[in-house]
């Protein structure tokens, strides 16, 4: 009997092995406290091209964007394979991945796009949770099934050709290198890089421009529609591995409406003064593993969205079953963040075993009204951060555009007394689990700023420690459970 039952067990674990085997990423869905189904990365045919083969020059300024683009072509003819990019510079506008395609970058890599707006056509997107109008993205898929970028090479957008500047965020020295290149001050301490980058300013709503009647209109404020750099839309089995994604114009990594994604030991970086430069931004995706990566952006690091406002609720594609695991955040407004923009849900999260090192905020929810949208069922275990700036834990449905820096300097003070009609417009923010969090240092430990007409409703919080130089604040709260919570005020 006992023979039978060894038996049995040997079987039993060698299955388990096989299984994983099969599929590394297996273990990340197993156990957790919501439904998930199992995630696996793409399968390509086993066949490669070369980039130099379609007269590609990697010496960092011949444009390549049409041997990409043959590449591409040739490689999608065939039914797919790897796109392999050698050392050198590969200096290219736009490149478009189709389906079975993996662009795998090997070590000395880097894939440089050009500073030329002409090069990236506007179209018809999402930007900001929005439908609105930006230049194409430097990388970009949409409606793609199996697709990958991998290696150990690099990819730069060359950001700072489009993005403002605020004087605040940089050195004299660097300001005065922006400055000299021409350009446009809106203030004394805001550069624009052009005059239509100004015009588009004007009047624009969260970075969408108003009042566009034509396609002269859209045009003339064209560098103001700066893309996110990698935009993959309603894309199917997604694989991003080993690659650094660096100097975005605006967003860095841009899910949308994908289904199945793994984002495996990537690192996605932006200068701390990038505007808008959040590292990732999962929007409205569903399946989704963040694992082992690495996010230095100065603004959101990992950041999960669903669309804003009514554009968002009418698209009604919530962002669901998301682990992120193993995952270390360095300069940014926030660790890991949900919103502002979840005007069509957030649910099914579970965050492990993450690092947050020096970030303004550790774990953030921000959203206000006008948003709707529900966020329920985040799970949160195993946190260590590090000289956090402000909140190690906040949520804030109050939130304005601004980093919780910026609203603390402005003195932001919302009357959070002031009761509002509920409807669809009111965001609900429930059933959020966080434990085993660790933070040495913190500008406040907590705050919930919930809404009097929507408490935030249902937040247990077990096992937690900071050390910090302000307490906790609620307001606006209800059904907290608190166990093992020890907050140490160091002034």
């Amino acid at each position: 009997m006992k023979k039978t039952l060894l038996s049995i067990f040997v079987a039993a674990l060698a299955f388990a092995a096989s299984a994983h085997a099969d599929n590394p990423y297996k273990h990340y869905t197993d156990n957790l406290p919501f439904k998930m189904p199992e995630v696996k990365a793409p399968v390509f045919p086993d066949r490669d091209v070369n980039l130099k083969d379609f007269g590609a020059v990697g010496d960092g300024k011949t444009l390549c964007t049409e041997a990409f683009a043959k590449a591409i072509d040739n490689l999608s003819g065939k039914g797919g394979g790897r796109l392999v990019v050698p050392r050198g510079i590969w200096h290219t506008g736009p490149i478009v991945l189709k389906s079975n395609i993996n662009l795998h970058l090997e070590k000395g890599a880097v894939i440089l796009f050009a500073a030329d707006e002409s090069l990236y056509p506007l179209i018809s997107t999402s930007f900001e949770g929005l439908e609105t109008r930006r230049c194409q993205s430097p990388l970009s898929a949409n409606g793609a099934t199996n697709i990958a970028v991998t290696g150990k090479g690099a990819i730069d957008g060359n950001g700072q050709y489009w993005r403002p500047l605020k004087k605040a965020k940089v050195t004299e020295a660097q300001w005065k290198s922006f400055t000299g290149k021409g350009g446009v001050l809106k203030r004394a301490d805001l550069w624009f890089p052009s005059e239509g980058y100004a015009k588009g300013d004007a009047g624009a709503n969260m970075n969408v421009p108003q009042g566009m009647k034509s396609e002269d209109d859209w045009k003339s404020v064209k560098r103001f529609l700066r893309p996110v750099m990698v935009s993959l839309v309603n894309c199917k089995n997604v694989l991003l591995q080993g690659v650094i994604f660096q100097n975005s114009p605006a967003w860095n990594i841009h899910p949308l409406m994908c289904e199945n994604i793994i984002i495996d030991d990537v690192l996605a970086r932006n200068p701390s003064y990038a505007q808008n430069g959040d590292a990732l931004d999962l929007e409205s995706c569903k399946n989704a593993l963040i694992v082992n990566s690495k996010f230095d952006a100065g603004d959101d690091g990992i950041c999960i969205k669903s669309g804003k406002d009514a554009d968002g609720r009418r698209r009604g594609r919530p962002c669901e079953n998301v682990v992120v695991d193993g995952c270390t955040v360095f300069a940014g407004h926030g660790g890991f963040v949900v919103g502002s923009e979840m005007s069509g849900g957030v649910r099914n999260i579970m965050v492990t075993d993450c690092q947050f090192l020096g970030t303004d905020v550790g774990l953030r929810f921000k959203s206000t009204r006008g948003r709707g949208g529900i966020v329920e069922n985040i799970f949160i275990d195993g946190i260590s951060m590090n000289d956090i700036k402000n909140d190690a834990i906040t949520f804030n449905m109050y939130y304005g555009g601004k980093s919780i820096a910026e609203s603390i300097a402005d003195g932001d003070n919302p009357n959070v007394s002031d009761k509002k009609p509920v409807d669809e417009t009111t965001p609900i923010f429930r059933n959020i689990d966080i434990r085993r969090v660790v933070c040495n240092g913190s500008g406040r430990a907590m705050e919930f700023k919930g809404l009097p007409e929507m408490p935030i409703d249902g937040i247990t919080l077990t096992d937690i420690d900071i050390i910090t130089r302000g307490d906790a604040e609620f307001a606006n709260a209800k059904n907290i459970k608190k166990s093992n919570v020890n907050i140490k005020v160091v002034k």
